[in-house]
């Protein structure tokens, strides 16, 4: 009996495609795919574990942070509290100095700008004073020129100006000058008598000769007085005390726009 030849074939061909490998027929392999998904989901759970106890830790510290944070602002609210109820006197002391502070800034200016006004008003007064009393004041008068002077020194000035001028006018000032008089070629040396800062009178004993000073609108002024020298010489005699008091005729001008 003969074994037909096509049927050995058939098992040969069934035996060689039990030895291939799944990826001959384009195949995926489930085991090694679900071995793969397996590894990484115990990965996966490993970190999760990981970050959550990580995470327990982070959170205690920072739950203690927070409520030491909390502790600590409710100290220091306290100690605000504490500071602004213990310095309430001393910041409404420092505001009413404050106040005060601004009302003497705004009165020093006030005074400063009063102490200009009056400095002006005594350099214009310098022309219209008597020679004597004008050359007796010249050095104040130079230092009220200067710019970098304070206002204490300036006031101080001031007053040593109208101090002297007050005193002037409350005496009958008397003495020898060189003054430069009308009519005259050069300037002279004559006797003096002022009565205060209204008038005064200019003496030449050896030319007879009598002048009556007064301020004018450009300053003090000269001015020749005929036939007064008789009495301007009683007047000075008795100023000196080389004649007894007694009553004396004296020249005198009133002007007007003065």
């Amino acid at each position: 009996m003969r074994i037909p030849h096509t049927p050995r074939l058939s098992c040969g061909l069934l035996l060689l495609g039990c030895f291939l490998p799944p990826a001959a027929f384009g195949a995926t392999d489930p085991i090694a795919e679900v071995g793969k998904t397996a590894s990484e989901w115990v990965k996966t759970r490993a970190e999760t574990v990981r970050l959550e106890k990580d995470w327990e830790q982070d959170r205690v510290m920072l739950e203690s942070t927070v409520t030491a944070l909390k502790e600590r602002a409710v100290r220091l609210q306290e100690s605000r509290d504490h500071l602004l109820a213990s310095t309430a006197e001393g910041r409404a002391e420092l505001a009413s100095f404050e106040a005060k502070l601004a009302e003497a800034k705004q009165a020093l200016a006030s005074s400063e700008q009063r102490l200009r006004a009056l400095t002006e008003r005594v350099q214009q007064l310098r022309p219209r004073l008597p020679p004597r009393l004008a050359e007796a004041l010249e050095m104040s008068y130079r230092s009220l020129d200067s710019k970098e002077l304070s206002p204490g020194e300036r006031m101080q000035l001031v007053m040593i100006v109208l101090n002297r001028c007050a005193q002037f006018n409350l005496d009958i000032t008397h003495g020898e000058e060189v003054l430069t008089l009308p009519g005259e070629p050069a300037a002279k040396s004559v006797e003096v008598i002022y009565w205060g800062l209204s008038h005064g009178y200019a003496l030449d004993r050896a030319g007879a000769k009598v002048w009556l000073g007064a301020p004018g609108p450009e300053g003090w002024r000269w001015e020749p007085i005929a036939g007064a020298a008789p009495a301007v010489v009683e007047l000075l005699a008795v100023r000196r005390d080389e004649a007894d008091p007694r009553l004396i005729r004296v020249p005198a001008k009133l002007d007007a726009a003065r």
